[in-house]
Parts: structure tokens; sequence; C-alpha cells
């Protein structure tokens, strides 16, 4: 791929940045809503989106959630206190710690879930056209590179 960025993939990076950025906003804006900080809201959902077979250790939060494990540790702690998770021994390694969701906070991110699947389904299509606009600049270049 050439070392130089055109214009236009500039302004599809720029578009693509600024669209998901609304809706982190959004996603923020939402979690203080209901009285949560917006970390507290995406480790309910990491915990609540694992894929099948995937356990919630303090480890596999800390990954799904791009932060240090002692960051991670700290976060759970704080949901402990409001209530919204709790810890419990794995059934797969007695050494490790689960995190699951109790009621409250299944009720919180359901919530919350049902005002992000909206916001969504409103912003899907610009959404949508950013990455479109930004795969078919890319894909451009590409089909520029393999010409003779």
């Amino acid at each position: 791929m050439p070392a130089t960025v055109s214009l236009k993939e500039y302004r599809a990076l720029a578009e693509l940045r600024f669209q998901i950025r609304r809706f982190v906003a959004f996603s923020e804006a939402s979690a203080r809503s209901v009285n949560l900080e917006p970390q507290q809201h995406q480790l309910l959902l990491a915990i609540r989106g694992l894929p099948d077979g995937v356990e919630p250790t303090i480890g596999c939060l800390a990954e799904r959630l791009q932060i240090q494990h002692n960051s991670a540790v700290d976060l759970v702690i704080r949901c402990v206190e409001r209530q919204l998770v709790r810890k419990q021994p794995s059934p797969m390694d007695g050494r490790q710690v689960q995190v699951v969701l109790t009621v409250k906070g299944i009720r919180v991110l359901e919530k919350l879930a049902v005002a992000h699947r909206t916001e969504l389904l409103t912003r899907a299509p610009a959404l949508i056209g950013a990455l479109e606009a930004l795969a078919g600049t890319m894909g451009r270049r590409r089909g520029q590179e393999r010409q003779p």
C-alpha cells in the first residue's frame, strides 16, 4: 500500500472517527443518566456479551475492556460495592474468580442496552456509510497497487 494517504482517505477516516465518537458520547451520557460511570457500563456489557465458553475472569475482562489488570480489579470492586456484580469461584478452576451480574446489574444493563440499540438503529446509516467510504478508498488503493 502506498506510504501517502489521499485527501479522500483522510476524510473517510475523519468521518468514521466522528461517527464512532458520536456514539461513544451518547453511550457515556446514557450510562451517567442511570448513575453509572461509563466504564462500569462497559464492564456489565463485557460480562453479558462474552462468547460462549469464555469465563468472566478479571484477566478476561481486563482484556475485553483494554485496561490494565489492576484497573479491572478496582472497577470490579466498585461494581461489587454498588451490587451490580458479584464474585464467585470459577467452576472450571477454583483458583480463579468469576465476575457475574446481579439482578440489579442485569436490570440496569437491560435499560442501557435498549437505549443503545435504538441509538444504533438511528445512527447505523451514517456509521455504515463512513465504513463503506473508508473501505472504498482503501479498496481502490489496493486495486491500484496490483496494476502494473
